[in-house]
């Protein structure tokens, strides 16, 4: 029987306590590693009028956001991923579009589709997007700071584990913070962007199947109970 293997969330909360709970449902090892901690900041509110559409490619920046995005809500929202539109729609927001793999792609179907005035609400170290011959305005309404990592962090990456990155900082962070003693550790990404920015040498580095919380333990899931010495192909 092959032992199942811990699994290092290491998003800030509240999502990383969310995405516990869901892996700690499923009979996974899940173990709190929060390598950030989120808050919000003040913002100003733009003139929805100027505007085509919301462009929302986090649920933290809907939960941080506050009361004042409830004067966005006559644009519709284009999500990416499930966790994103649930938020927006319990913020009232109306959410016409839901994408399955990173802003990017969602971006670009806005833009063929002749939205050409875009607000972005983000978080404040906002990845550049490529918005084409649209004008793309960021709304940094929140910021995520590295903090330390918890004291058993060094004891856990010891061993073989595997690590979830729900964003590009999240990968830079984690692969800081394991370079080079990753050999023995696995690597679960929430899209091809975010696994580019995560380095090389891993045991294996798997993508989720779309970009959201619950595919990310899907994927885990499986390589939680797979051995570490099956192979080191990237998945």
């Amino acid at each position: 029987m092959t032992e199942s293997l811990p699994l290092l969330v290491t998003r800030a909360d509240p999502g990383g306590a969310a995405t516990v709970a869901r892996a700690r449902a499923l009979g996974l090892d899940a173990r709190s590693m929060p390598l950030f901690a989120a808050r919000a900041i003040d913002w100003t509110l733009p003139d929805p009028a100027g505007f085509d559409a919301l462009l929302v490619t986090s649920a933290q920046a809907v939960r941080l956001a506050g009361p004042g995005l409830q004067a966005l809500a006559a644009l519709p929202v284009h999500a990416v991923g499930a966790a994103s539109a649930a938020a927006a729609e319990a913020a009232g927001l109306r959410v016409v579009e839901v994408g399955t793999r990173d802003g990017q792609q969602l971006l670009d179907g806005m833009t063929s589709r002749n939205y050409r005035h875009i607000l972005w609400l983000c978080g404040r170290d906002y990845s550049a997007l490529a918005a084409r011959d649209a004008a793309l305005t960021p709304l940094p309404c929140y910021a995520v700071d590295p903090v330390e990592p918890p004291a058993d962090w060094a004891a856990l990456i010891a061993a073989p584990a595997v690590l979830l990155a729900h964003s590009g900082r999240g990968a830079d962070r984690i692969a800081a913070l394991t370079d080079g003693q990753r050999g023995h550790l696995t690597l679960v990404a929430i899209s091809p962007a975010v696994a580019a920015r995560a380095g090389g040498d891993w045991q294996a580095i798997a993508l989720a199947d779309r970009p959201d919380d619950a595919a990310m333990v899907a994927q885990a899931r499986a390589l939680c109970h797979k051995s570490p010495r099956q192979g080191r192909a990237k998945e």
